[in-house]
């Protein structure tokens, strides 16, 4: 068995699959580790071209749905037979909640890159120096000029469909052509650009092909099925599986390895390096150990940081890396689940065509300096959301029948639009993740405990969304209008981050300025654990980028012979 390579990546998602393609392309041989099963791009994605009645309970969520994943299930992500496969047992993998977490995980090459919201936004410098004017947790090590032309490198290899804005706040990409909005969209995009001159309303800008073609296996222009968590056949959506994993394979120089559960990093403490990873077989039991030069942790924030606490040493009794020991702290997610909502008797004669996998987008116009500040809150959200035609199952409430009741089923119902508040959450110290090695899961491994909550910043912030969210549908003239608010807890935006946070100051931080450790300097951490703050936006791109910009400075420093 060959167990000594020049790199070692972990994990094959939206991080992993970047990390692999940029190594194996400058010509390293790379071991790529995935924890779950092999997933092959078109082949294994078994109900791609189903129809909900081609399921026995007309694809919702069952039973069984409930009992195997009970923690996911609350969530309405894991909601159908149609994806249940792509999203983990709760059971087989267990965590623990001091309070409400919402983890949502898909232990399979690819990761969440095949059933994630493709929505991908840059931050800005209102980002990267929201810490240190604010004087809140630490600075982030590097600003929005050192990460933009990895922006502008990602963009335009995956394909990034959207409208230049002009904004400062929300950089412009390199974008394909935009995605159209509904009537009702564009009603209200007039009306906010008549009634406000900070707020624009555009449309998302989502990693899909709107034109011609991309790097990757066959990936060509979105077909508008919206089916894209199931696996897209055409490529037309980024993911790891149609696009940088092919590329990595394409070179000769990746050796992927599945069902591989990582669980240390090996430290010598003689060379103050890394020298490799040790692994359980996750059919076997057996354990392996493989050998490298540099190592990519990219296993998503929260299984990376769990591996760097394992990994004790002599040097690192409390985790590789964790000198500051902040690492599981400054945990951070997305907040929203708030908005309002309305109707119109407007566009009755108007519908669309296909089924958009996309939805509006309004950028942060809140703390931006001048009018825009705030006194009840800092930092600031965006507003994601939709129009929609009402659809026939509304006439079944009345059980009608006859030639009226036929007539009625084949006419849409009314409009309605809705916008959902996107938030911040600041980096609170102690919002943190620890591990329980009283309990632990079928490989004798340390389960995670959550504790994490949102505090008075995010609450008042989402008064703001919330109202805010009103008098935009109202001054559009809308009917029905009201506010809502459903359930929010940490996870549930998908976007754990800041576990192992970036900084300029090893006391105080556990990555450098091109995510590696400190005092592990051939150790890098690019997904979302790295994150030194959060934004408002969609983290996926900044990942990529982040990535991308590592892997580049990997190389540079081991043909320096510094690594």
């Amino acid at each position: 068995m060959n167990n000594k390579y020049d790199a070692i990546v972990v994990g094959t998602g939206i991080s992993g699959g970047w990390a692999a393609k940029e190594l194996c392309e400058k010509g390293l041989k790379t071991l790529v580790l995935e924890r779950g099963p092999m997933i092959k791009h078109v082949e294994d994605y078994t109900n791609m071209f189903n129809d909900h009645w081609d399921y026995p309970h007309g694809d919702v969520i069952t039973n069984e749905i409930r009992k195997n994943q009970p923690k996911q299930s609350r969530t309405n992500y894991v909601n159908k037979e149609s994806t249940k496969h792509l999203f983990v047992d709760d059971n087989l993998h267990p965590y623990n909640e001091t309070k409400p977490f919402d983890w949502i995980r898909g232990y399979h090459v690819g990761g969440r890159s095949l059933t994630w919201g493709r929505q991908v936004y840059r931050l800005s410098n209102f980002d990267f120096e929201a810490n240190i004017k604010d004087g809140i947790a630490v600075d982030w090590p590097i600003r929005y000029k050192d990460i933009a032309p990895w922006y502008s490198y990602v963009e335009q290899y995956i394909g990034v469909s959207g409208e230049k804005l002009g904004l400062p706040q929300l950089p412009d990409g390199e974008f394909l052509k935009s995605m159209e909005m509904y009537c009702v969209e564009e009603h209200l995009k007039k009306s906010i650009a008549k009634n406000y001159k900070d707020r624009i309303l555009t449309i998302g800008r989502v990693a899909h092909i709107t034109e011609g073609t991309k790097p990757g296996l066959g990936r060509v222009s979105c077909q508008y099925r919206n089916r894209c968590r199931r696996g897209c056949p055409y490529g037309a959506y980024f993911s790891s599986n149609s696009s940088t994993l092919p590329a990595a394979e394409l070179t000769g120089n990746m050796t992927l390895r599945p069902n591989s559960v990582v669980y240390e990093v090996i430290y010598d403490p003689n060379k103050q390096r890394a020298t490799g990873v040790r692994i359980i077989d996750s059919e076997t039991k057996k354990t392996y150990d493989y050998f490298s030069k540099v190592i990519f942790l990219c296993a998503s924030a929260i299984p990376s940081t769990s591996i760097l606490m394992q990994s004790k040493s002599n040097r690192f009794p409390n985790g590789m890396g964790n000198d500051s020991g902040e690492l599981g702290h400054n945990l951070m997610d997305h907040h929203f689940k708030i908005g309002a909502e309305a109707t119109t008797d407007l566009f009755e004669d108007k519908y669309y065509i296909g089924n958009r996998p996309n939805g509006l987008y309004l950028p942060r116009f809140r703390n931006l300096g001048g009018k825009t500040n705030q006194k009840d809150f800092i930092r600031g959200y965006g507003f994601q959301g939709g129009g929609s035609r009402d659809a026939w199952t509304e006439y079944t409430k009345e059980m009608a029948y006859g030639k009226d009741f036929k007539k009625a089923i084949l006419e849409p119902g009314q409009w309605g639009i809705s916008l959902s508040g996107f938030g911040e959450i600041l980096p609170y110290h102690d919002n943190k993740m620890t591990l329980d090695y009283n309990k632990k899961d079928k490989w004798g491994l340390p389960t995670i405990t959550f504790d994490a909550s949102i505090r008075e910043n995010e609450i008042n912030m989402r008064k703001d969304m919330k109202e805010q969210a009103v008098e935009m549908l109202e001054n559009a003239g809308f009917n029905n209008v009201k506010s809502w608010e459903e359930r929010y807890a940490l996870g549930l935006g998908i976007h754990e981050m800041g576990t192992a946070r970036m900084g300029k100051n090893p006391k105080t931080s556990v990555l450098g300025k091109y995510n590696e450790i400190h005092d592990v300097p051939n150790v890098y951490v690019t997904d979302g654990a790295c994150m030194t703050s959060g934004g408002c936006t969609n983290p996926s791109i900044t990942y990529m980028a982040l990535t991308a910009r590592a892997a580049n400075h990997a190389v540079s420093e081991l043909k320096k012979m510094n690594l």
